[in-house]
């Protein structure tokens, strides 16, 4: 308490009902004169506890800046804000800076509290200064062990355990050498990235190294899926269909363009779905969504897309018609196409339709004995097409 201000402690005074979770309500119990309300287990994300009080004097607890990862953003969604007033207090982020004498400008921050460990992956450069919030005790040695496996191992971590409290903790580690045991459950771990052997560096340009991904030859090939993204334009909190999307590359991709994007891959192949959603994890999107199944179907139902690309099947019946059906007003349709019978198609629907066609042709320099030649891949056509 000794952290709140004076208009914070009044509003605990004041309140009629107080909602935190148990550590909350325990250091605040000697201000509560209202009575108190523990979240339930598991969290209510609908509030329905607290939207019960409307009208009434009601206080909720909440660590640091309840609008940065914070309940705040919860109740923010759910209730105007005439009817709220928010008083922050130093995040764990800006402690930990605080701690560490960083910039916070300068450095990734991250909330990995109930959420993938994964979403690291994408800030792994070296030179990268990152500070996560976890979720337990036991985030820190499964963080070593991430970088180590990305080829990090010589990182710099810093645990800051209970910032602010009475047990207040830092200790510093490195990442191929971690053997410290479970941290306090709350701790924030600040990393300094340096690279060992061979790091997984995901690249912030788009088309990534071929080599990053899983695949079993079925990829849109490093220099197409460049500029396949850049027909596709994602723009901020947009929907992507990858149909037929066989490693997924391109909807990983998209979805590394910018932490709003969100991205379903379609595949009717089993086990190629099932690597999709590994090459997902790999690439530090794992909240990709992945769908097992035949096009047209398998679209049926799914959240109407902003932009959809077709890598495969373009020619299967129902499949144009189903995406261009899909697609929102405004959204981009991206379809590739390297035999000519779908390249016949696509010259129908831009006839029909417009849009904008474009061959794309890639050639690689390889050995012919001795020597050195051009190596011409298989030519590809792709239509972009935008909807009215």
């Amino acid at each position: 308490m000794a952290g709140l201000g004076e208009n914070a402690r009044r509003a605990i005074a004041a309140a009629e009902h107080v909602f935190g979770g148990k550590r909350h309500l325990t250091l605040a119990e000697t201000f509560v004169h209202g009575q108190a309300h523990r979240w339930p287990v598991p969290f209510d994300a609908s509030m329905r506890d607290v939207l019960a009080l409307r009208g009434k004097a009601v206080c909720v607890l909440a660590s640091g800046d309840p609008l940065h990862f914070g309940v705040g953003t919860t109740l923010a969604r759910l209730v105007p804000a005439r009817e709220m007033t928010f008083i922050p207090a130093p995040s764990a982020f800006s402690l930990a800076a605080a701690r560490l004498g960083w910039a916070l400008q300068d450095v990734a921050t991250t909330s990995l509290h109930g959420r993938p460990l994964d979403l690291l992956r994408p800030e792994l450069h070296p030179g990268r200064r990152i500070i996560a919030l976890t979720s337990d005790g036991e985030a820190p040695a499964m963080i070593a062990a991430l970088l180590r496996e990305a080829g990090f191992g010589r990182s710099r971590m810093t645990v800051l355990e209970a910032l602010g409290g009475k047990g207040e903790k830092v200790t510093v580690h490195r990442a191929d050498t971690f053997d410290a045991g479970a941290a306090d459950p709350l701790n924030v771990v600040a990393i300094e990235v340096e690279a060992s052997e061979n790091p997984r560096i995901l690249t912030l340009a788009a088309g990534l190294p071929d080599a990053l991904f899983e695949h079993d030859g079925q990829i849109t090939k490093r220099e197409i899926r460049a500029v396949t993204l850049s027909s596709l334009a994602p723009r901020h909190g947009e929907l992507l269909w990858d149909v037929g999307a066989g490693s997924g590359s391109v909807a990983i991709e998209w979805m590394l363009a910018d932490p709003s994007l969100r991205a379903i891959a379609v595949e009717g192949d089993a086990e190629r779905a099932a690597r999709i959603a590994r090459n997902a994890t790999a690439c530090g999107v794992p909240l990709l969504d992945v769908r097992h199944g035949n096009a047209p179907a398998a679209l049926e139902g799914l959240e109407p897309p902003d932009a959809v690309f077709i890598g495969g099947g373009a020619a299967d019946e129902g499949v144009l018609d189903a995406a261009i059906g899909a697609l929102r007003a405004g959204g981009r349709l991206v379809a590739n196409a390297v035999t000519l019978e779908t390249e016949a198609l696509f010259l129908t629907r831009q006839a029909r339709l417009g849009g904008d066609l474009i061959r794309i042709g890639i050639s690689r320099a390889g050995p012919v004995g001795s020597m050195t030649a051009w190596r011409q891949a298989m030519p590809v056509t792709q239509w972009m097409w935008v909807k009215p």
